[in-house]
């Protein structure tokens, strides 16, 4: 079925198809007719009709990168995967994965290398999970785990591991385009966006009035397509084997790609870089 809704019909539609409890605006009266009139709305709920409108824009996948090291998080990495490390009782992953399983996303891939075979113990919780293998994880940089999976893109949700979901309502069951998560910030000294209208123009290292990455984005049928050749492409150029992922389609491929940003807050998703951050979130790490 082709994609036909506005954006704003399709964020009408995606709103009275969240789960139950989720927060809805105040719907807008012209969009509510012209979703009736489609037939897609009928006494404020979705149709079938609606529901079938809304099937090219679900999620079908859901691929994690989680085959690095950490170096960043020693002592406690030497022997655990940081996806594995547990924050507050729970594995940093269980966050993510319990978000993608509430959104219906039947697809779950995990790309795993430093400790890999650590990461079979998550099939007892998540046994629908298919792990996917980087032989070269520790000779490149993330653009080799994006290349293992990059042909499973379309439709995806590409989730760094290592990030507490507290909001986990950003793991929506339908997109409608490509997308990457990132917190407004009068000032930042990490990975930032630039931002016009809606789509980011330039990825960058700190800045003012931009927007902090934040390592979640969802790429549509057609740019997970292009990014399965552009990330060969990168990866095979020389240099290409230190990108990180994203890169691809922010920077180096970027006049092929319209990424739009998608806005969430702080506290929302936590990324815990460094053992000092990990004793700050957790404070069972701070024992003197």
């Amino acid at each position: 079925m082709p994609r036909t809704l506005t954006e704003s019909q399709f964020e009408l539609l995606a709103e009275l198809l969240a789960p139950s409890g989720a927060e809805c605006a105040e719907p807008d009266a012209a969009v509510v007719q012209e979703l009736e009139e489609l037939g897609y709305l009928s006494h404020g709920r979705p149709t079938p009709a609606g529901v079938e409108a809304m099937e090219p824009y679900r999620v079908k996948r859901a691929v994690f990168l989680a085959a690095g090291f950490g170096s960043r998080l020693v002592p406690i990495t030497f022997n655990t995967p940081k996806p594995l490390v547990r924050v507050h009782g729970k594995r940093i992953i269980d966050s993510l994965l319990d978000a993608c399983l509430a959104a219906g996303i039947e697809g779950i891939y995990l790309v795993r290398g430093y400790l890999a075979e650590q990461f079979d113990q998550l099939l007892y919780q998540y046994p629908t999970i298919r792990f996917l293998e980087n032989p070269v994880f520790n000779e490149t940089n993330n653009i080799s785990s994006a290349l293992c999976a990059r042909h499973l893109l379309s439709n995806a949700y590409v989730l760094e591991a290592d990030l507490v979901l507290s909001n986990p309502r950003l793991i929506r069951p339908y997109q409608y385009r490509s997308n990457f998560l990132a917190i407004p910030k009068q000032r930042t000294d990490d990975w930032c966006f630039e931002v016009e209208d809606g789509i980011i123009t330039q990825e960058k290292i700190g800045g003012e009035h931009c927007w902090q990455m934040v390592g979640i984005s969802y790429w549509d049928g057609p740019d997970g397509e292009k990014l399965a050749q552009d990330l060969k492409d990168v990866y095979e150029q020389p240099g290409g084997r230190e990108r990180y992922w994203e890169q691809v389609p922010l920077v180096f491929r970027r006049e092929n790609y319209r990424v739009a940003v998608r806005p969430c807050e702080d506290g929302d998703v936590t990324e815990i870089d460094t053992f000092r951050e990990l004793k700050a979130f957790d404070r069972s790490y701070d024992i003197g």
